[in-house]
């Protein structure tokens, strides 16, 4: 059996009767300016991506019997999943090249790179002679959490999930957010530091596609788990080999490479819309609570 979900940081009732005239009944339930879901839906996947789109809301078919309790882990991308910002670009900013590198993170993440290593090598070689400092400043000044982050985390920690951040951005932002969230387990390159300044090289190996898969593998040995209990959450083309061996994978205002290879989408809500894809989870029944919004972000402090 089926469920189908809609949902909208304001949910307006005219999408909500859009897809209960395709459905042939009102919704099962109804967040009022938030969520509308129907039970045993039949509905054809390329009719809800239609009135998905014309009224600019996330709409998903799901197990109709789905708790987030029957997963072990959630595992994320950092850079424009978990955190708003691609790192990189903005410490590239500060030595006035962030035009030049952003526009290799863009062509690395919609796939158009085939060598993600020579790419970020080639990024970070463009950071040489910064001083360290500036890692201190751009985590300081220009993260913030996507919005939903800490809802989402706090669901799945009651639901007795553990988390993980994998990235192949820099450990100095994930360590600090491991702290800052509480997340259990992460892993990212390591940026060389000589004498107070970024050498432009990296230390130890590189965390690409394979690696990234491998070490959402190697998280679910660790706890118990096969990855089919793991939900994986991006927006990369390079994390595209991690999210296919995961039970659930989403696509967070992804590339569209990305989007349709994922389980699920997230366009115009926050992660914590992923609550929504499950009839049963510790956040998500009885609240009320709309998906999180843009809007003032927590900040990754």
């Amino acid at each position: 059996m089926s469920r189908l979900v809609i949902q909208h940081p304001a949910l307006i009732d005219a999408a909500v009767e859009a897809f209960s005239a395709a459905v042939g009944r009102q919704p099962s339930e109804h967040r009022a300016g938030a969520l509308a879901a129907w039970t045993d839906v039949t509905l054809a996947s390329n009719e809800v991506t239609r009135l998905a789109e014309r009224f600019a809301v996330d709409a998903e078919i799901v197990p109709a019997r789905a708790s987030l309790s029957d997963y072990k882990l959630i595992a994320f991308d950092m850079d424009s999943t978990l955190i708003t910002i691609e790192c990189v670009d903005e410490i590239a900013d500060y030595a006035g090249r962030k035009a030049e590198v952003a526009a290799i993170t863009e062509a690395a993440m919609r796939g158009e790179i085939a060598d993600y290593n020579e790419s970020l090598r080639r990024r970070v070689a463009l950071l040489e002679g910064l001083p360290q400092e500036v890692l201190q400043r751009v985590y300081d000044e220009r993260i913030d959490l996507s919005p939903g982050t800490e809802r989402l985390l706090a669901a799945c920690k009651q639901a007795g999930l553990q988390s993980l951040v994998v990235s192949g951005g820099f450990t100095f932002f994930t360590d600090r957010l491991r702290e800052r969230l509480g997340l259990d387990y992460s892993r990212a390159n390591t940026l060389e530091i000589a004498d107070g300044r970024l050498t432009g090289r990296l230390v130890g190996e590189i965390v690409n596609a394979d690696v990234k898969k491998q070490t959402v593998e190697q998280t679910c040995a660790r706890i118990g788990c096969s990855p089919s209990q793991a939900i994986v959450v991006g927006d990369g083309a390079n994390d595209l080999k991690m999210m296919s061996i995961a039970g659930i994978s989403v696509a967070y205002r992804a590339k569209p490479i990305v989007r349709s290879e994922t389980t699920h989408g997230i366009t115009h809500c926050g992660l914590d819309a992923i609550l929504g894809f499950f009839a049963e989870s510790p956040s998500s029944q009885g609240t009320g609570q709309a998906p999180s919004v843009d809007s003032g972000p927590g900040k990754a402090r």
